[in-house]
């Protein structure tokens, strides 16, 4: 019975992930319960009517999760698969459940044991493939646009086998995108906000909203591995920071370094488009402080991190968000805001605030 919604997520993170998918079930008026198992990398949520597993992964925004790395439809799980033939089980599971699939992901948990099963993942996926294929499972060719089969394997010679749609899930592999750190980076944080260019921004947008020549701060930027990512596109940007910068960044000629507070850091200007913040600092400061950024006018989006307690951090997350939504709310910014706890994050979550327009009431709402 295909009544289960499969969630993959950071190891140590199950907790927060099942939290998080039981609340916004209950709010769609999808009942039934999630089945953690501690550092697994995956949370089930088994619907009690077996058509809401379907509607949960249709009608819930996959954007909206903050601890899901991929969403999915998933069956019971296929035990005990015999050596000889481990096509026939897989695809007979997934036989008039979906058709004219767009492609097939054989997939594992981001754990130890789950990476040991990845090179027989990649071998199985051709011979499945084929027979998929064969029988108007899948499409002759890859097709963005059509429903994408998992199939996640837990263990050798165990997995679930399901289905989600690709406009409403992530298009990577194990929902990880796969980004090469560069060598010329002064640390491996420069690829936290690549990642959350990738996860946030849609591609077709980039060049309008990472644009050549924008101006942009970055907040707590020693030694500059955010910084790196905004230099490689070509901005200007005021990096703010006590500590030293590496001097291969500031040898762009694109940085300014100010020797400051980035808590008591104002720009001298008002034609920032972005400030982006990775300061190890308590969430509500930094929740603060980005939200008086945007109220007085000083970027129109930004990109930042929340460090995260040791206890009910799903809890943590959620009061910051609203905190900053009421906060704007109250001083007539519109804005939209996400939240994603990336594949380079650990103890912390990454947000994203689009400021949309201004609406205080007396002025003429400000399209930015």
């Amino acid at each position: 019975m295909v009544n289960k919604v499969a969630l993959y997520c950071r190891p140590g993170f199950e907790k927060e992930c099942a939290a998080e998918i039981a609340e916004k079930a209950a709010k769609l008026e999808v009942y039934g319960f999630p089945r953690v198992k501690d550092n697994s990398g995956y949370v089930l949520f088994e619907c009690y009517q077996h058509e809401d597993a379907d509607r949960l992964v249709k009608e819930l925004p996959f954007n909206s999760l903050i601890f899901a790395r991929q969403m999915l439809v998933v069956g019971d799980l296929l035990k005990d698969l015999p050596v000889e033939d481990r096509v026939s089980p897989i695809v007979g599971m997934i036989q008039g459940v979906v058709e004219n699939a767009g492609e097939v992901r054989v997939e594992v948990p981001d754990t130890n044991d789950g990476k040991e099963l990845l090179k027989f993942c990649r071998k199985l996926t051709v011979p499945l493939r084929q027979v998929m294929r064969e029988r108007g499972i899948l499409l002759a060719k890859e097709n963005l646009r059509r429903p994408v089969i998992h199939v996640f394997f837990i263990a050798s010679g165990c997995c679930y086998v399901g289905y989600s749609y690709s406009n409403n899930n992530s298009p990577f592999f194990m929902g990880i995108p796969r980004l090469k750190f560069p060598a010329e980076a002064p640390s491996r944080s420069t690829l936290k906000l690549e990642e959350a260019f990738h996860v946030f921004i849609p591609a077709d947008e980039w060049d309008e909203r990472l644009a050549s020549g924008m101006r942009a701060v970055d907040l707590g930027a020693c030694p500059g591995g955010w910084t790196y990512q905004l230099v490689q596109r070509s901005m200007m940007i005021d990096a703010v920071d006590n500590g030293p910068m590496a001097q291969s960044i500031m040898d762009t000629g694109q940085v300014t370094h100010h020797r400051e507070d980035g808590f008591r850091y104002e720009p001298s200007n008002s034609t920032n488009y972005w400030v982006v913040c990775d300061m190890v600092e308590k969430p509500w400061r930094v929740a603060n402080l980005m939200a008086d950024w945007l109220i007085k006018g000083w970027c129109r989006e930004a990109i930042f991190n929340l460090k995260l307690p040791m206890k009910k951090r799903y809890e943590e997350v959620c009061q910051n968000l609203k905190a900053i939504e009421d906060k704007l709310k109250e001083n007539g910014i519109n804005a939209q805001i996400n939240a994603k706890q990336l594949y380079h994050d650990r103890e912390e979550v990454t947000v994203h605030v689009r400021r949309i327009w201004a609406s205080i009431p007396g002025r003429r709402d400000e399209r930015d």
